[in-house]
C-alpha cells in the first residue's frame, strides 16, 4: 500500500507578556522571527528552530525599544528552551512556540550626553537626565547630533563612540555619546554620472537647474532643494545626488548628480458635470525637453457650457512654453498665448491674449510671479458691442501649506493677484484685484474636517461700462455657490439686462467625513455678494446649502454634490467632478 502523505501544520504561536501592555506584546510579536516564519508558512523544524534562536537578541531590542533595559525571555519549542538546542540535530516538526517575555522595570537617564555639538544646536529634549531611556531616543539623538554638524558644512560629521551603561540596581542608563564632526566643507563641482550624461537634457542645463552653489559651505539641506528642483521641471522621473567618497582639494566635496528622464510626451483628459453649468471638457498635451534644456510646452483645450443653461458654449485653446533655472536655479521664464471664446448669459467675449513673465520659487511653498501681456476683446452684453485693448502686468503670490492637493486635512492655501491693465486705443485703465483663501482643519481626529474658503475679488479704476465683461464679477454656479443658476448674481441690471459687478466677496464652509475608507460624506453652505462698486457697497447676496458624496480613487476623490438655494429662490443644482470642490 502506499503510504498518504501528511502535510505538515502550521505551529502556533503565543506571546505570553501578562506584565507587558497591549502595545508593547503587539511589538514583542512583530519583532518576532518565528511569528513571521509561521505567518509566511513555514512548517519545516529546522527553520523555525533557527529563527526561535534569533528571537532572543530580537525580543530584547524590542524591550530596549520600548525602554525596558531589565527584561527576561524565554522562548519554548513545545516545551524545551530554543538555547539549548543544538541547530545541527534534525527537528522534524514543531507544534508550539511559546515567547515568554517579562519586561522588567521601565529606565530613565541618569546621564544623557551628546557632544561635541555646533554652536545653538541642542539635543532632543526627550534626550535628559530623569527622562524615560529607550534605543529610539538615544538614536535619534545621535543622529541629530551629526545631521546639525553636517548642516554646520561638516558633512563627513559621524558617530564617533557610544557608552551605554544600564545601572540595574536604580533601573538607571547613563548614555555618553561622542561625535566626530570632521572638516568644515565647501561644495565642489557638480559632476554626472555617465548615464546622466546620455540624457536628452543637455547636461550644463542639469547643472544649471540644479543649482547646487559650488565654492559655498556644504549643507544637506542646499542638496535636497537642487534634488526638488530637477524633479520639478517634469523633465525626469528620478534625480538624486550623492556626495563624492573623496574629499577634494581646499576641503571642497564634489556632488554627483544622477538622473533619469522621464517620458518625453504626455497628455491628460478631464470631465465636469453639472445640471446648470452643463457639460465640460478639457485636455492637454506636453513636451517636457522641447529644446534639450527641460523647457515644458503645453497646450491645452477646454469646452464648456455643453448642454447647460450657462449661455451658449465657451471654448479656449492656450499654450504655454517654461524654461526653468532662469537666471537663477529657482526662477522659470514662461511664454503663453490664449484664444478664447466666451458665450455667458449675460455677455459674449473673444478674446486673444499673449503673455511673458517670470516665476520665482522663493520656498517650497511660496512662489511669486510676475507677467506683462497684451490682449484683446471684443464683447457684447448691456452696454452694447465694444472692442478692448490692454496692455497687462499682473503680480501674483501663491503659498500653499496643504498636506494633500487634491483631498487636504490640514494646512492652508493663498492665491491673490493685482493685474493693472493699461487701456490703449482709447480703452480704460484699472485694476483687477483677487484672493483665494482656503484652511483646512481636523476636528478631534481624522474623520472630521472643517474646511472653509473666501474668495474676494474688486475692480478699481475702470467704469463698469469701461471693464471688459469678464475682468467683472457674477456669482452661482459650481465655482461660487452651489445651488443657485450659473451668474445668476451680479452687479445690477442694465438696460433690463444683467451686468457684473465690480466686487465680490464668496464664503464657504465645508464639513467632510469619511464612512468607509474609499466613501466620504459631505454638508456645505456658500454665500456669494456682488456689488457694482468696488468697495463692496450695495451689493446683493444669497446662499445655497447641500450635500455631497465622495468616492476616492488613486488619483483623487470623485465628487458629487447636490445643492438647493437658501435665499429665497427654487431649484437645485447637480455637480460632478474629480477632486474636493476646494
Amino acid at each position: 500500500m502506499t503510504p498518504i502523505p501528511v502535510t505538515a501544520l502550521a505551529a502556533e504561536v503565543t506571546v505570553d507578556a501578562p506584565a507587558a501592555d497591549l502595545e508593547l506584546r503587539e511589538a514583542l510579536r512583530a519583532a518576532s522571527l518565528s511569528a513571521t516564519s509561521v505567518d509566511e508558512g513555514v512548517t519545516d523544524g529546522q527553520e523555525l528552530l533557527a529563527a526561535a534562536k534569533a528571537d532572543y537578541r530580537r525580543m530584547l531590542a524590542a524591550l530596549y525599544e520600548a525602554g525596558h533595559f531589565g527584561g527576561q525571555v524565554s522562548i519554548r519549542l513545545d516545551g524545551r528552551e530554543a538555547s539549548g538546542m543544538s541547530i545541527l540535530r534534525e527537528v522534524p516538526t514543531i507544534n508550539s512556540i511559546v515567547l515568554s517575555v517579562v519586561p522588567g522595570p521601565e529606565f530613565t537617564f541618569s546621564e544623557a550626553r551628546v557632544a561635541p555639538l555646533p554652536a545653538g544646536s541642542e539635543p532632543p529634549e526627550d534626550f535628559a537626565p530623569g527622562k524615560p531611556a529607550s534605543t529610539p531616543v538615544m538614536r535619534d539623538a545621535a543622529q541629530g547630533g551629526v545631521e546639525a554638524w553636517r548642516e554646520d558644512g561638516h558633512a563627513r560629521a559621524e558617530i564617533a563612540g557610544q557608552q551605554i551603561t544600564a545601572n540595574h540596581a536604580s533601573n538607571t542608563i547613563a548614555a555618553r555619546i561622542e561625535l566626530a564632526p570632521g572638516p568644515k566643507l565647501r561644495f565642489g563641482r557638480t559632476l554626472l554620472t555617465p548615464g546622466s550624461r546620455e540624457s536628452g537634457v543637455r547636461p550644463e542645463r542639469i547643472t544649471a537647474i540644479a543649482g547646487l552653489p559650488e565654492g559655498e559651505t556644504f549643507s544637506p539641506s542646499e542638496v535636497n532643494k537642487a534634488e526638488r528642483r530637477l524633479r520639478r521641471t517634469g523633465a525626469f522621473r528620478s534625480a538624486v545626488i550623492e556626495e563624492a567618497k573623496d574629499i577634494g582639494p581646499g576641503d571642497t566635496l564634489d556632488m554627483i548628480v544622477d538622473v533619469d528622464d522621464a517620458r518625453r510626451h504626455r497628455f491628460g483628459v478631464g470631465a465636469e458635470v453639472s445640471s446648470t453649468e452643463g457639460v465640460g471638457l478639457s485636455a492637454y498635451w506636453m513636451h517636457r525637453n522641447l529644446l534639450g534644456g527641460a523647457e515644458r510646452l503645453r497646450i491645452d483645450g477646454e469646452v464648456n457650457g455643453i448642454g447647460g443653461n450657462s449661455g451658449g458654449i465657451d471654448y479656449k485653446l492656450g499654450a504655454s512654453l517654461i524654461r526653468p533655472a532662469f537666471k537663477h536655479p529657482d526662477m522659470d521664464l514662461r511664454f503663453g498665448v490664449n484664444i478664447e471664446s466666451k458665450d455667458e448669459p449675460s455677455f459674449t467675449s473673444d478674446i486673444a491674449e499673449a503673455t511673458v513673465g517670470l516665476r520665482r520659487f522663493v520656498t517650497e511653498d511660496l512662489t511669486a510671479s510676475f507677467d506683462l501681456g497684451f490682449r484683446a476683446s471684443k464683447s457684447t452684453d448691456a452696454f452694447g458691442t465694444r472692442d478692448f485693448r490692454h496692455v497687462t502686468m499682473e503680480f501674483g503670490v501663491e503659498w500653499d501649506k496643504r498636506n494633500n492637493e487634491l483631498n487636504p486635512s490640514k494646512g492652508f492655501y493663498i492665491e491673490a493677484s493685482a493685474l493693472p491693465f493699461i487701456g490703449v486705443s482709447g480703452s480704460e485703465s484699472g485694476v483687477l484685484l483677487k484672493a483665494d483663501l482656503r484652511g483646512y482643519t481636523e476636528l478631534g481626529s481624522d474623520k472630521f474636517i472643517l474646511a472653509g474658503r473666501a474668495q474676494l475679488g474688486s475692480v478699481p479704476g475702470a467704469s463698469l461700462a469701461g471693464t471688459p465683461p469678464d475682468y467683472l464679477f457674477f456669482s452661482g454656479g459650481g465655482g461660487t455657490v452651489r445651488g443657485q443658476e450659473y451668474q445668476s448674481l451680479g452687479g445690477g441690471t442694465v438696460n433690463g439686462r444683467e451686468v457684473g459687478g465690480e466686487s465680490f466677496v464668496g464664503l464657504t464652509t465645508e464639513l467632510r467625513t469619511m464612512v468607509t475608507k474609499t466613501i466620504g460624506v459631505v454638508g456645505f453652505v456658500d454665500y456669494g455678494m456682488v456689488s457694482p462698486e468696488p468697495t463692496f457697497e450695495g451689493g446683493n447676496w444669497h446662499a445655497g446649502a447641500g450635500l455631497g458624496a465622495r468616492y476616492f480613487t488613486p488619483i483623487g476623490p470623485i465628487r458629487l454634490d447636490v445643492a438647493v438655494p437658501v435665499s429665497g429662490e427654487s431649484g437645485f443644482g447637480l455637480y460632478v467632478g474629480i477632486g474636493q470642490s476646494f
